[in-house]
């Protein structure tokens, strides 16, 4: 067994060691994050650039619009189906998941009454405001409009 004092300065300088491993190998980490946020304040999405100064629409569209929709195995048809079920079961979480589902596919058919409806049916499920119901019109038209020129 060792001293006390023996295993306290044992741990001390072990501990002093990796600190300055840590200091010496976490200062590249630290300097490349720096650069990644740098890279990424730069850098602008192809939804930002459409919706140009239009910062509610681009919002709105952010939180709810799919922005590959063929990749989703799912149909309107069955989310607004599915999302009706789970209204009725009082299942309100699962609900207001699939209407999302229901108001991001109608968003890219373009269908702004139904993406009305359907994040009408959010809002009312879970109490929280979807920016997309202030102006459904123009945020469709940008979806139509990022739709036609990216997924084409």
């Amino acid at each position: 067994m060792l001293d006390k004092p023996l295993k306290l300065k044992i741990l001390y300088n072990f501990s002093l060691i990796g600190g300055i491993g840590m200091r010496f190998f976490g200062r590249k980490k630290k300097e490349e994050t720096l650069k990644n946020v740098e890279t990424a304040k730069e850098s602008v999405t192809e939804l930002e650039k459409l919706c140009g100064n239009d910062k509610e629409v681009y919002e709105a569209l952010l939180n709810t619009m799919f922005l590959d929709p063929k990749k989703i195995d799912v149909s309107l048809e069955d989310a607004v189906k599915r999302a009706k079920n789970f209204e009725k079961n009082k299942d309100l979480l699962r609900a207001k998941v699939w209407y999302e589902i229901a108001g991001g596919l109608a968003l890219y058919k373009g269908d702004a009454k139904k993406v009305k409806e359907y994040f009408g049916k959010c809002e009312k499920i879970s109490g929280e405001k979807y920016l997309i119901l202030k102006n459904v019109e123009k945020a469709v038209s940008k979806a139509q409009e990022y739709y036609r020129k990216y997924l084409a």
